[in-house]
């Protein structure tokens, strides 16, 4: 990653607008029933973009072996946008998860 300096405004306007691109991303990816699930999975995007986009970006940069020539700005548009797009897809193979344990368990209101 290049050493030149980076404002905090800069640095946090970096993460938002990656955050914000990819969450919607996913909103127009996968098109959501209601008005309220496109903005609670557009809000989950951008939190998840700007607490772990930073992190994230890092990891991608050293992956792809391109964090000698990225800007921290770029990392952190990168990962953000990474992340965001992710959440929502993480959170959903969780959600399925619960509800097959559910299913096997017997769910709500059996009693045995």
């Amino acid at each position: 990653m290049s050493n030149e300096p980076l404002s905090e405004l800069a640095f946090w306007t970096a993460r938002l607008a990656g955050a914000a691109a990819g969450s919607a991303i996913s909103v127009a990816y996968l098109l959501p029933h209601t008005r309220r699930e496109a903005a609670t999975r557009f809000l989950i995007g951008v939190v998840t973009g700007l607490v772990f986009g930073p992190p994230a970006g890092l990891m991608l940069a050293e992956r792809f072996g391109i964090d000698g020539v990225l800007s921290l700005a770029e990392v952190s548009v990168m990962g953000s946008a990474a992340a965001s797009l992710s959440a929502w897809w993480a959170l959903g193979i969780l959600s399925r998860l619960a509800a097959g344990v559910g299913r096997r368990t017997g769910g709500e209101g059996d009693a045995r």
